[in-house]
């Protein structure tokens, strides 16, 4: 990776990241790091499932590593409760 964008990803560090899984589920928690094939690994993290099988409460699963090759949309949660895409810090 290129210096600015090793910067970048470190600006993310302990910010809320709300990642969409190809089966739905939802994972909201505090970013970690990635590891070198930029697997997602989140900290404190709830689980959402959308569907038939909803769960509107979530449930909590603590720390979890999402593999990027089932990562749909990642996105940053901001102050006032917006999400971004995380594209646009990358």
């Amino acid at each position: 990776m290129a210096p600015a964008a090793v910067e970048r990803l470190q600006a993310l560090l302990c910010e809320n990241l709300r990642v969409t899984v190809t089966d739905g589920r939802i994972f909201i928690g505090s970013f970690a790091g990635t590891d070198q094939p930029l697997n997602i690994l989140l900290l404190n993290a709830d689980e959402f499932r959308l569907g038939p099988d909803e769960n509107p409460d979530g449930r909590y699963v603590g720390q979890v590593l999402i593999p990027w090759k089932l990562v749909v949309k990642a996105e940053v949660q901001s102050g006032s409760g917006k999400h971004r895409a995380l594209d646009d810090y990358l």
